[in-house]
């Protein structure tokens, strides 16, 4: 059986299409299909909808309605830890990924040619300013994060039971779920497709978020900050010889009026500056640390509800 993952944010109006497109996956998929539809604490009437339709669907499907937004990646793994089959997708509900992408990607794991299938990103139908936005966003992923990434990026996959549960098994909190797909490894396959225009209400993606998202995951899966802070230091070192030499210097040929109060300032400035990044890049990681911890969920279900199909 195929479970297919579905968070679900404020996309109200494109639960008709969502349904509708299911139901005609469930008609040309050569296996039992199983939704797991995860309400990531929406403010809209996605739950009621889903509760109310889901029966007369037709559809084998489970609903999990969280108690709060807990972000997209924990209602993902909030979907693979309660979903029942043997193989396992995820799917965006605002339908800009093809739905196609699914057979596509359980033909794949059906034939054991992989352990995870990633939809890799060649095109995107969307406004200018957003595919701008996106083309720096991974760009920056690939070069200090993750550099295996495809250069459009990735936002669903499909996988097998082992990998779904080596998946699970990683539970730090502010990290990246697809970063965490690229560090597992095993046999790892792609399959290209197109990006599709928005049709219904607009994407909570926003450009904050994704700075978040970005430093979540240099913070979670590289020491680029600490090699950073390490070279900067290494170059402060070098500008205060400088400064040094310069201000000897200088002095031998009667040059300064007032000796090393210029250069103190500026060596009081600088130092204090490169003391405070220190200090915050430092307690960034003991934050992080501190959170993990805790071990809290990621995710809290409110209520689950199993819908079969007659």
């Amino acid at each position: 059986m195929l479970s297919l993952v579905i968070p679900v944010y404020r996309n109200e109006a494109s639960l008709p299409d969502l349904l509708a497109a299911l139901q005609d996956m469930e008609r040309t998929l050569a296996t039992q299909l199983e939704i797991v539809f995860v309400v990531d604490g929406s403010p809209d009437r996605c739950y009621d909808i889903l509760r109310d339709r889901l029966p007369a669907s037709g559809l084998t499907a489970t609903l999990v309605l969280l108690t709060r937004n807990f972000g997209a990646f924990a209602a993902v793994r909030a979907g693979l830890e309660h979903a029942r089959g043997d193989l396992f997708a995820v799917m965006a509900a605002d339908l800009q990924e093809p739905p196609e992408l699914v057979p596509r990607m359980h033909s794949l794991l059906s034939a054991g040619a992989a352990d995870v299938v990633v939809a890799e990103r060649t095109l995107r139908n969307d406004p200018l300013w957003q595919r701008w936005q996106a083309t720096l966003f991974w760009a920056l992923y690939r070069r200090y994060v993750v550099p295996e990434m495809p250069p459009g990026g990735v936002d669903i996959f499909a996988c097998n039971l082992p990998f779904r549960n080596a998946l699970l098994q990683l539970s730090e909190s502010r990290s990246s779920l697809i970063a965490q797909i690229f560090w597992l490894g095993f046999r790892r396959a792609s399959v290209p497709y197109v990006r599709q225009q928005r049709r219904h209400g607009e994407s909570a993606w926003t450009w904050h978020k994704k700075v978040a998202y970005l430093a979540d995951s240099v913070f979670a899966f590289t020491d680029l900050p600490v090699r950073l802070l390490t070279r900067a230091g290494m170059l402060g070192m070098g500008v205060a010889a400088t400064l040094a030499l310069a201000v000897v210097a200088a002095r031998f040929l009667g040059q300064i009026g007032v000796s090393g109060y210029t250069m103190t300032l500026i060596a009081i400035l600088f130092f204090g500056a490169l003391n405070l990044l220190s200090l915050g890049i430092v307690g960034t990681y003991a934050w992080r640390a501190y959170e993990n911890t805790k071990q809290r969920p990621q995710a809290v279900a409110l209520c689950v509800q199993r819908f079969e199909s007659r």
